[in-house]
């Protein structure tokens, strides 16, 4: 496995340093807003982070679907939904695309953090979008085997620990023995061959590469849990509501139309995956797309709640009237 993942740790780092995002010069795919058909562009500061879902994205930005709402989109590199809420409450970026448990610890500490819109989703069965993985030598290939672990995730306290404990305990493992550490998801691949956790948690095209080089797939937590779950979620705050809601509303409408487009065109996002993760075209083509969609209504965000609720993430639920607000 150390041959193949040699130069995993040069992936990484281009996969940390995002490319910066222009538009393309294809046709437009609907009619321009006033904005835009004005030439007034509204930069747009949006954190997300450096894994295949934000192929949607990019692929969109490329195709000049923000452009034709007035948009112009500067993608700012983030390891999770909860590390950008700091970044979003201070005005430093407008939206952020991550995990909807930032938010809802958030929405418990009254910070007025919304979601306003689904991205991707988990898949319901199948090879799922994330799964737990580990090397091929550990012997670990079942949830239970977990138990007294130490497993990598890219944000602490957040769903993906919280479905992976789930899995545990249903697989008839303790998962309070578990030990969970932080590393980013472009860093997984090399901390697991240096030996500083037993297994991770980890999407495409980082899953990939483990298992391409003997790895072992342990659980999908996700499809084992919530199937379905959302993976990625759009944010923003209460006050980007009250004070600019053109913004939301332009930001909205364009998301919208990005996600439903990238649904029907794979080929522009793995394309747009492999430019911007800075990996071998044949690597992206077989990576495991989530469902794109702004809808929330099959997000699973309440589930999600009530497991964080029953496994002592947090001591009551969010008011999920004021959390979720879709736009």
């Amino acid at each position: 496995m150390k041959k193949r993942l040699a130069g995993f740790g040069i992936l990484a780092a281009a996969a940390l340093a995002l490319a910066g995002c222009t538009d393309s010069a294809a046709p437009p795919t609907t009619a321009p807003t006033d904005a835009a058909a004005s030439g007034e562009m509204t930069t747009v500061r949006v954190a997300a982070l450096p894994i295949a879902e934000t192929g949607a994205l990019w692929a969109a930005i490329d195709e000049g679907i923000f452009a034709d709402h007035g948009l112009e989109i500067e993608v700012v590199p983030a390891q999770g939904g909860a590390n950008a809420i700091p970044a979003l409450l201070s005005g430093d970026i407008q939206f952020a695309i991550g995990q909807p448990f930032g938010p809802i610890r958030a929405d418990l500490q009254d910070l007025g953090v919304t979601i306003i819109g689904d991205y991707a989703n988990s898949l319901v069965d199948g090879t799922d979008v994330n799964a737990v993985v580990a090397s091929g030598d550990s012997g670990i290939t079942r949830p239970a085997d977990l138990a007294g672990k130490t497993v990598s995730v890219n944000t602490i306290g957040a769903a993906g620990d919280l479905t992976i404990r789930k899995a545990v305990q249903d697989d008839g493992g303790d998962p309070s023995t578990i030990k969970f550490v932080e590393v980013a998801f472009p860093d997984v691949p090399a901390q697991l061959e240096a030996g500083t956790m037993d297994a991770a948690w980890a999407p495409d095209p980082f899953r990939a590469m483990i298992l391409g080089s003997g790895g072992t797939s342990v659980v999908q937590p996700y499809q084992a849990t919530i199937p379905g779950l959302t993976v990625l979620t759009n944010i923003t705050t209460q006050k980007l509501l009250d004070e600019k809601p053109e913004l939301v509303a332009a930001y909205s409408a364009a998301m919208s139309e990005a996600l439903d487009w990238a649904s029907s065109n794979e080929d522009a996002v793995r394309a747009a995956i492999a430019k911007n993760l800075k990996i071998p075209e044949e690597a992206a083509a077989g990576i495991t797309l989530p469902t794109f969609t702004w809808d929330l209504g099959d997000a699973g965000i309440k589930d999600l709640g009530a497991l964080a609720l029953e496994f002592g993430y947090i001591d009551s639920e969010p008011d999920y009237g004021r959390l979720i607000q879709q736009q």
